[in-house]
């Protein structure tokens, strides 16, 4: 008897074709974390799920099947499309990039589904996209049990990362141009979101860039490409 899951909250992850009509799709769901399922014949002109399985999109899912790879019983959308456009959609690809390649499949994380509808609302808004992803990541590190420990930064101090064994503090500040150098001043509201500063928004994408760069591994980001791409 196949095992049946309905009414579970999600968004499209990624899609790709599945033998010859059908979609296997990627869904981030509140209760069940990232999980797959075949949409059958959803490739085709007239199917019903086509356009409702699009990023960005809150859904009610529902699966069925006794092996990872499930097989979807039904979706609905569960509200309006968010519009990304520009440089908010390709934050928004980033995301769910991030979220593809980092999590376990099948493990929940609720808190992490609360900040991922956080991070698309504030980049729909397309006011402060840096501190919306910012924000994001850091959460995302938490969430997967690599956070950064801001606990004993301290007033007036210099630190150095170190990918894995967090921040040492230093004497003074280096000399010469250091990537893994952050005051405490930057440390501290990048600890309390604050991305105001200019210094501390470049600080804050060079942070994130190093402690996600070891779980990432060597695959290059198709999302970072895509920007670069644009830029030139």
């Amino acid at each position: 008897m196949d095992y049946r899951v309905e009414g579970q909250a999600a968004y499209v992850l990624h899609s790709r074709p599945y033998r010859d009509t059908s979609l296997l799709v990627d869904f981030f769901s509140l209760e069940w974390g990232k999980c797959s399922a075949v949409v059958k014949g959803a490739r085709r002109p007239n199917a019903r799920l086509r356009g409702t399985l699009q990023p960005f999109v809150p859904l009610q899912i529902g699966w069925r099947g006794r092996q990872n790879l499930k097989t979807l019983s039904g979706a609905e959308s569960a509200g309006q499309m968010l519009f990304l456009h520009g440089n908010a959609l390709i934050c928004g690809l980033y995301v769910n990039e991030l979220l593809e390649r980092l999590l376990v499949p099948y493990e929940p994380y609720p808190k992490l589904f609360v900040y991922y509808q956080y991070v698309l609302n504030e980049l729909a808004k397309g006011e402060d996209l840096e501190g919306a992803l910012r924000t994001f990541e850091r959460r995302l590190l938490e969430e997967m049990g690599y956070g950064l420990d801001l606990s004993d930064i301290h007033d007036g101090g210099h630190f150095r990362y170190q990918p894995g064994n967090g921040f040492q503090p230093l004497g003074r500040a280096p000399l010469k141009p250091d990537p893994l150098y952050f005051s405490a001043k930057q440390l501290q509201a990048i600890g309390e979101d604050h991305y105001a500063c200019d210094e501390t928004r470049r600080a804050a994408k060079r942070l994130m860039r190093m402690a996600l760069e070891p779980m990432l591994g060597d695959k290059p980001l198709r999302s970072r490409d895509l920007f670069k791409k644009l830029k030139e």
